[in-house]
């Protein structure tokens, strides 16, 4: 690689690093609208808004390296003249000897029975959500979480009404907990999604006590809408997960309903 390549390489990493910071400046203002307690939203606000000046800084440093790095660069290391290599005599071969006996293709067996492998279901988290990870990734082993309770209402501490099923049309969907053994400042996640897209997330420190109730992540305006179809929720902590809870939308009462939905049965995470 040359210095015009490493530079251009070297500005495309610097941008690419402009737009996570400006992507996690953005995530950190939205979670912050969610605190309740003003000293702890102001400190949130004011690491979003470094975010945003640092992604500033790395655009100007993106576009400051092609246009005044390299000949600066070039001032310390002049480039040096590239020798040309002399072509060489290529002799052009002018009998071509054919075979005359061919050699019969041997039979390949084949195997009665092949073993396939089998899918793995253990939830994952995707690579972009990793990137946007801001806090400890260990988690406490022996953190734990109850069964998700899904409702389109909550009072704040608890869902109202807790179902499996619901009817469309609906705004908003909250799935509250209650956790224990957890560490303030270790990764959470929850991923939300709709016959296996994911359709919404929150990423973010966690920022409640050691244990308690009122746990809840929620999901407003999914990608794509909310649609027929059966949703499921994945908690974790750092990359471990530890809870999946599942939801099924239907028609409302008006409609006729196509088919009858099946419910598949919650696994839940063990703590070592």
């Amino acid at each position: 690689m040359d210095i015009h390549a490493g530079v251009i390489a070297a500005s495309i990493l610097i941008v690419i690093a402009a737009v996570l910071a400006m992507r996690a400046a953005i995530r950190i203002m939205q979670s912050a609208r969610k605190l309740s307690f003003y000293s702890l939203r102001r400190m949130r606000n004011a690491n979003a808004w470094r975010l945003f000046f640092l992604s500033l800084f790395l655009i100007a440093c993106s576009v400051w390296l092609p246009v005044f790095g390299e000949p600066t660069i070039y001032t310390y290391f002049p480039p040096s003249l590239t020798p040309s290599l002399t072509p060489t005599i290529t002799l052009t071969p002018t009998i071509t000897l054919t075979p005359t006996i061919t050699v019969p293709p041997t039979r390949t067996l084949t195997p009665a029975v092949s073993n396939t492998p089998t899918l793995t279901l253990t939830p994952y988290l995707p690579v972009a959500i990793e990137a946007l990870f801001e806090g400890v990734i260990t988690p406490n082993p022996d953190a734990l979480f109850t069964a998700l309770q899904f409702s389109t209402r909550f009072d704040g501490t608890n869902p109202i009404d807790p179902q499996t099923v619901f009817e469309l049309p609906i705004e908003n969907m909250y799935g509250g907990f209650d956790y224990n053994n957890l560490i303030p400042g270790v990764q959470w996640t929850a991923l939300w999604y709709h016959d296996g897209r994911l359709i919404c997330y929150e990423t973010q420190p966690w920022n409640g006590g050691t244990g308690g109730i009122g746990g809840y992540t929620e999901c407003t305006n999914p990608i794509g809408g909310w649609q027929v179809g059966e949703y499921e929720v994945q908690i974790f902590m750092g990359y471990d997960w530890k809870v999946i809870g599942r939801f099924i939308l239907k028609e409302s009462a008006d409609a006729t309903p196509t088919s009858t939905p099946t419910f598949t049965p919650i696994p839940t995470s063990t703590a070592p």
